[in-house]
């Protein structure tokens, strides 16, 4: 989908959806990280593959350039095996807590959501979209609160000019951190991304109706 948006942009053809710009930035893990980072915003440590520095275990192994938590990993104890050992992987703290999603078009913002995980679980392609857990709004209000506000601060800060959904993971002690934002998620009927948004009071009807103005 980056490919396309970026021909299409270089042809100055028209269409709704993320801006080649905002994708690159997005998927880019290691740079997105960094820019919440760097805008105040609790991310997991995050290190290159090919870092000097040894990492602890647990950790989470990822590419750096996806979306949807393709190729993520739970690596328990070391070594890091040589294939991760690369620019093109990143390493990264394994942050325990409750795994929340929540979706936004422009400044309208859905209801965060809990994804209710087996214990030890990560929050993998394979169960965002084949294994779905149980979704259920997140009932501590100023929780929900913190994350819709956090999300369209990352919305902002990596200038999202669509839709996007952000994914969050909130530790036992209260800290929030910022996982990933798709800025191109899986719109469809049932997924996480239409469950926030009709949630938060936004119809389906609504949900398409801001697509595509």
């Amino acid at each position: 989908m980056l490919r396309l948006t970026e021909e299409l942009t270089r042809a100055g053809i028209a269409y709704y959806g993320p801006r080649a710009a905002v994708m690159q930035r997005c998927y880019d893990k290691l740079r997105a990280t960094r820019l919440a980072q760097a805008d105040g915003i609790a991310c997991p440590r995050t290190l290159p593959g090919d870092a000097a520095a040894e990492p602890d275990f647990p950790l989470i192994v990822k590419p750096r350039r996806s979306s949807d938590s393709i190729g993520l990993r739970l690596l328990r104890k070391g070594p890091l095996p040589a294939r991760y050992r690369t620019s093109d992987y990143l390493v990264q703290e394994y942050v325990r807590g409750r795994e929340i999603t929540v979706a936004l078009i422009g400044t309208r913002i859905g209801q965060p959501l809990e994804l209710a995980l087996p214990a030890g679980a990560t929050y993998s392609f394979a169960r965002k979209y084949l294994r779905r857990p149980r979704r259920e709004p997140v009932q501590d209000a100023a929780l929900a609160g913190r994350v819709r506000e956090t999300a369209l601060k990352l919305a902002q800060l990596f200038a999202v000019n669509w839709a996007a959904r952000v994914d969050f993971v909130c530790e036992p002690g209260g800290r929030l951190c910022f996982l990933e934002c798709d800025a191109a998620p899986m719109l469809a009927l049932g997924s996480a991304f239409a469950a926030s948004l009709t949630a938060g009071g936004i119809e389906r009807s609504a949900q398409l109706a801001l697509l595509t103005t």
